[in-house]
């Protein structure tokens, strides 16, 4: 059995159809299932590497404007083949506005899909892009039809209900097809979605064989749990941990204002407070990446905390105002934690912060995300939840940049706008975790923290 830690209650799996032809799902548990039963042209192996999906082979051509990819022999779920006029069709319904897919402002130098042959379909670009393949191998690029055709595996829903189990899906392209219709035991895989407490306590009374999707708000509850040393484990996550400055006006209203904040925080102390060996950031961009030049540093940065304080409690003062802010976080005992330490770092510049629930009124917001591919433009835009004008103009050009050459420049001018405007405060990368039994020794930690439910037995299709 597979815990995935979810946000909300567990949706009725009987029909995954009709959770794939919703707008994209962003909770875990429903990832997790769209992985499993459908895939898209390409998708993550254990590793976090590019691996087949519905395509066989790709071809790239002009530098990142056009990708051709052949079909393998695939079927649907209802026995019906998979053919390139019905991959084409459901790319792009992936693409429309309707499906409201938070990939596709990623997506947007995508200029037409079109049939080459009845095996081979090609991708051309407004714009040449080398970082297309990650994108089209996260969960919400699967394609799945209506129900009875429903995904392509490679595994299918064999009972349903809130706890469904799921076992290999039949596929023409493996050795001894023959075999594939004796389904052992213990290549079922039952999922359920459930909060980390109630999770890891399954783990613990080995009821389950993974808990994934941990993240900071509930490591403390690891932390206490009477586990084996080699369960848990960590993903070397890359992603964004930090806070967006979502009102603008008040104190917030000045970008000197809004750095004080940032240059108040203890990171080493907020971090070491939460987890071990969990380093602090004081950027958006880890690396250089894609852009033209080395991430923005703060020029606080070389400071010592005492200095960066006084300095940003002279701000606090000259305000001649009480300062009042309001951050919104989500449930957990880790939330708890990473609020007392930013309010005790504020509170010794003079502010008082304020904990309200993730969907309140607030003038801070918690991101925490995994990039889902290696661009630095993504960390901006996602950074950007409520950035300047001047950065947003920065970024736009970034998107529209016609060449590699040239978007690399307007990246980087992008990575300074953003370092001016002052809206997002960085603390550190994603943290995330999970419970691995032995038995999954297929199981790695990797830097998109995703691990497909076919993936994690060295014996596993």
């Amino acid at each position: 059995m597979v815990s995935a830690i979810g946000e909300r209650p567990a949706p009725d799996w009987t029909d995954p159809t009709r959770l794939a032809l919703r707008p994209v799902p962003a909770d875990l548990p429903a990832r997790l299932l769209l992985d499993a039963t459908a895939q898209g042209l390409v998708r993550f192996d254990a590793a976090g590497q590019i691996e087949p999906g519905l395509a066989e082979r790709w071809t790239v051509l002009d530098g990142g404007g056009s990708y051709i990819f052949r079909l393998r022999e695939a079927y649907w779920q209802g026995g019906t083949r998979v053919t390139a006029e019905q991959v084409v069709r459901l790319l792009r319904h992936r693409l429309s506005p309707r499906a409201r897919n938070p990939l596709a402002p990623f997506l947007t130098a995508i200029d037409e899909i079109v049939i080459m042959t009845p095996q081979v379909i090609e991708i051309r670009l407004h714009r040449p892009r080398l970082d297309l393949l990650k994108l089209f191998a996260q969960p919400e690029m699967t394609l799945v039809r209506p129900a009875p055709a429903g995904g392509s595996g490679p595994l299918r829903v064999a009972t349903g209900g809130r706890m469904p189990s799921l076992r290999p899906a039949f596929d023409p392209n493996r050795a001894d097809p023959g075999d594939q219709r004796l389904v052992q035991p213990e290549e079922t895989v039952q999922l359920i979605a459930e909060p980390a407490a109630r999770a890891i306590v399954r783990f613990v009374q080995r009821r389950s064989d993974l808990v994934s999707g941990g993240r900071f708000a509930d490591w403390p509850l690891v932390v206490v749990a009477d586990l084996p040393r080699t369960a848990v484990r960590l993903d070397p996550a890359a992603g964004l941990f930090g806070l967006a400055i979502v009102r603008r006006d008040g104190f917030l209203a000045d970008p000197a204002n809004r750095r004080a904040l940032s240059e108040a925080i203890d990171r080493e102390a907020l971090v070491a407070a939460i987890a071990p060996n969990w380093a602090g950031a004081d950027r958006i961009l880890p690396e250089a990446l894609d852009s033209g030049a080395p991430p923005q540093v703060p020029d606080w940065s070389l400071l010592t905390l005492d200095q960066r304080r006084a300095a940003a409690r002279a701000r606090v003062a000259a305000w001649r105002e009480p300062v009042r802010l309001r951050i919104a976080l989500p449930p957990g005992p880790g939330s708890t934690l990473l609020h007392a330490q930013l309010a005790a770092s504020l509170a010794s510049i003079g502010i008082v912060l304020e904990r309200v629930a993730p969907e309140a009124a607030a003038e801070l917001t918690l991101v925490d995300s995994v990039a889902p591919y290696d661009s630095a433009r993504w960390y901006l835009a996602t950074a950007c939840l409520a950035c300047g004008p001047e950065a947003q103009a920065a970024l736009e050009a970034a998107r529209l940049a016609p060449t590699p050459a040239d978007r690399a420049a307007r990246i980087a001018e992008a990575d300074a706008a953003m370092a001016g405007d002052a809206g997002f405060i960085p603390l550190a990368r994603p943290f995330r975790w999970s419970l691995v039994a032995p038995r999954l020794a297929a199981w790695q930690a990797n830097a998109r923290a995703w691990h497909p439910l076919n993936r994690l037995r060295p014996d596993a299709i």
